[in-house]
C-alpha cells in the first residue's frame, strides 16, 4: 500500500510505532530545544556528558 500510494493511516500509525523501537536514536531534539527555549529547561547532547542551556535570545 505504500509504495502504491495508496493512504492507510492506522497502517502508517503502526510503522512509525515500530520504526520509533527500532531506532537508536529519536529525533527529540527539536522538542528539547523547544524546552530549553520556552522554559530554561536544559537538553543534552549526544557529543559531550552533561546537560547544557543556551540563551536564545542573544542568538
Amino acid at each position: 500500500a505504500v509504495t502504491n500510494g495508496v493512504p492507510v493511516p492506522a497502517f502508517a500509525s503502526a510503522l512509525a510505532y515500530f520504526d520509533s523501537y527500532r531506532t537508536e536514536r529519536l529525533p527529540a531534539n527539536l522538542l528539547q530545544a523547544q524546552r530549553d527555549y520556552f522554559g530554561a529547561h536544559t537538553f543534552k547532547r549526544v557529543d559531550k556528558e552533561g546537560t547544557f542551556h543556551f540563551n536564545w535570545m542573544q542568538s
